[in-house]
């Protein structure tokens, strides 16, 4: 089959009602880890050694970034927590990328997300930069789908 060609940085994030929040230049964080833990173990002949187990799995904050347009969507989730109503804006969602022609390629599911961090633009009249917003999106798992 022929390779897809994938837009550079070009995701959507989907809340849990399929509400597509838009396309996002940069996405970080899609990470999971598990921490070891590690114990001294002294074998029959004397010899110390270390094992290493599995601990408890972790997951990485998702951080999005886009160009700053007239939807004010991002914003209006994150204020659902500033108002203190965290149970309503836990959400699961999606990153998904897609190819040249806007087929999905890969996505990445997340449980429980809710925005921890909002940043808005830095305007410099002086710079040729295009202004762009930021939400973290703090959750309590993420998997390939």
């Amino acid at each position: 089959p022929p390779r897809s060609t994938l837009f550079p940085y070009t995701t959507l994030f989907r809340s849990i009602d399929s509400v597509e929040m838009g396309s996002f230049r940069k996405v970080a964080g899609i990470e999971s880890e598990t921490e070891t833990i590690e114990y001294k173990e002294v074998t029959a002949k004397g010899q110390m050694i270390i094992r290493k187990q599995p601990g408890a799995m972790k997951w990485s904050d998702i951080t999005l970034e886009r160009r700053i347009d007239t939807s004010t969507s991002l914003w209006e989730w994150r204020k659902q927590v500033i108002d203190g109503d965290i149970d309503s804006a836990r959400r699961h969602g999606s990153i998904v990328a897609k190819d040249s022609k806007m087929n999905e390629v890969a996505r990445w599911n997340f449980t429980s997300g809710w925005p921890s961090k909002w940043t808005g633009a830095d305007f410099d009249a002086s710079a040729n930069e295009v202004a762009t917003e930021k939400v973290v999106i703090t959750h309590e798992g993420i998997v390939r789908a």
